[in-house]
């Protein structure tokens, strides 16, 4: 009796150990899987010998998986995800989209279309819905047919209320062709904007062309950059490197030039005890650069303040673009250069008519009327506010239109019992009723949309989400609207972010990942 005890208490003891290793096995699975999505390491991982003998020292019960078995793993963690990132897809409303196309490495396009929306906790939230190879032509047909494959994937055919993409052609006339509310990244239009100024100045490009000639010089060549070293930690200041730009992005300029005006006493030191034949920066170079530098320097905090995914940033486009302009008028009322001065008009040419472009746009203006920090005030001409009011207390409407809809209760008797029953009435009678009824749906619109603007704004840094959940019963229709248009981004970075992170995951070391599988751990390096 004791030995029959004793055997069943042995075996409970080995089911119990089993159990334990079993769960640590599955434990460590899961974080390996992890630690390949996060890290962008390559499947490969798990036969090098380097990794093995880590893993041995940290736990030598455990059996790595395979290449083959990690990445069945990362497959099925990708069918979990996608299905937990639709289902919160599902509960919302209203999304935007961004979209954006990259080629890899070995040549290969892909197209990303990434979901914003108002999430729990009145929070921005966002999901990469896909990164999907495209061999085909990018024409505007082709680009929107993949679009359109993936919002019916994802059931948002009927809830995207606008896409935000580049300026490139085919991706304008891809949205059209989607019959969708479609905004340019603001980021690539400050981009255009600052470049064309900057270009358009014969005498700031040429020091802007030498100024790149020199970063390149100390970049490229390891004497002179010891040099540079030396001489700072000489002069007791900090350690800095010089940056060079990036042709195609304005903002690289400004911190190239911001850079070197900042090392200015060391570059010419270290120069002066080097062999080159780099065109040097004169004194009255600096000068304009350093006038100059501080034009564009609210577009750089502009466009860092617009490419957050986390805040809502379609509103604040207006009001930025407004204080852009501002600021240009105050800079060149101020003693300058006369090639800053210049600079500063042509800025704010341009600027201006970008505004009133944007101000015209239904995604912007009411973005910027449904924010409660900013409202009319957001406009730089009352006339274009006046004009988003009208179309904002229409969208109103249209909301109250559709609830009373849907809440009428259709009887057959209705128009027999108003019309008398005659019958040579019941056509002028039916269209009374329908007009008083038109009629009483935009008083109340009007009157939803007037009361809210006449409150006054919350606080610049107070979550205008947060505001539209404490008023939602109040304005009802006002708080559908705000969650569909401040969902919107002000730009397309969150895509070009998900290609920054693809540039690690197709590298030299991974060149042979099928576009199928790129796919998936670029979704899951985003959404988990």
């Amino acid at each position: 009796m004791l030995r029959h005890y004793r055997a069943l208490h042995e075996n409970k003891e080995e089911t119990r150990a089993s159990s334990s290793q079993a769960t640590r096995k599955q434990e460590l699975d899961e974080a390996l899987v992890s630690m390949i999505v996060k890290d962008t390491q390559p499947f490969t991982i798990v036969e090098d010998v380097g990794f093995r003998a880590f893993v041995s020292k940290l736990d030598p019960n455990y059996v790595i998986p395979t290449r083959q078995a990690l990445k069945a793993m990362v497959e099925a963690k990708y069918e979990s995800a996608k299905e937990k990132a639709k289902a919160k897809v599902e509960k919302v409303a209203a999304v935007s989209l961004t979209s954006d196309m990259w080629t890899s490495i070995n040549m290969d396009a892909y197209l990303a279309v990434t979901c914003h929306f108002v999430g729990d906790k009145t929070r921005l939230s966002s999901v990469l819905l896909g990164v999907q190879a495209f061999p085909q032509s990018h024409t505007a047909e082709n680009i929107a047919r993949v679009k359109a494959s993936l919002m019916e994937e994802w059931g948002i055919t009927n809830k995207v209320t606008c896409m935000v993409t580049d300026g490139a052609p085919n991706m304008v006339a891809c949205v059209r062709e989607l019959k969708l509310r479609h905004h340019i990244c603001i980021a690539h239009t400050l981009n255009l904007i600052v470049k064309k100024a900057l270009d358009q100045n014969p005498v700031f490009s040429g020091t802007q062309a030498k100024a790149r000639k020199l970063v390149g010089f100390f970049r490229s060549s390891t004497t002179a950059k010891e040099k540079l070293t030396q001489v700072q930690l000489h002069l007791g200041m900090a350690k800095l490197k010089l940056m060079q730009e990036v042709e195609t992005r304005w903002n690289s300029t400004y911190l190239m030039l911001q850079r070197l005006v900042e090392l200015r006493e060391p570059v010419g030191a270290a120069l002066a005890g080097l062999q080159h034949d780099m065109p040097m920066i004169t004194s009255d170079e600096f000068s304009i650069v350093g006038g100059c530098l501080s034009l564009p320097s609210p577009f750089y905090d502009a466009t860092v303040e617009l490419s957050a995914e986390e805040n809502v940033s379609a509103s604040k486009v207006v009001p930025l673009m407004k204080m852009l302009e501002q600021n240009l008028q105050e800079e060149i009322a101020k003693p300058a250069p006369a090639v800053a001065l210049e600079m500063g008009e042509q800025l704010i040419r341009q600027l201006r008519e970008k505004l009133y472009t944007l101000q015209s746009m239904s995604i912007m203006s009411l973005a910027t009327l449904l924010d409660p920090r900013f409202k009319v005030i957001g406009f730089f001409s009352q006339t274009k506010a006046t004009e988003a009011i009208k179309r904002l207390t229409s969208e109103c409407a249209t909301i109250v239109r559709a609830q009373q809809s849907r809440e009428e209760i259709p009887q057959a008797s209705t128009s027999h019992d108003v019309t008398g029953g005659s019958k040579l009435r019941r056509r002028l009678d039916t269209s009374v009723m329908e007009a008083r009824r038109s009629q009483n749906v935009t008083a109340d619109a009007t009157v939803e949309v007037q009361r809210y603007l006449s409150e006054p704004n919350i606080g610049r840094l107070e979550n205008p989400l947060e505001y539209w959940e404490r008023q939602k019963l109040l304005y009802p229709n006002l708080h559908k609207l705000a969650l569909a248009f401040l969902c919107t981004p002000a730009s397309s970075v969150p895509c070009e972010r998900v290609f920054s992170k693809a540039g690690e995951v197709v590298s030299k070391k991974r060149n042979r990942l099928k576009p199928k599988t790129v796919e998936k751990l670029l979704f899951l390096n985003n959404n988990e």
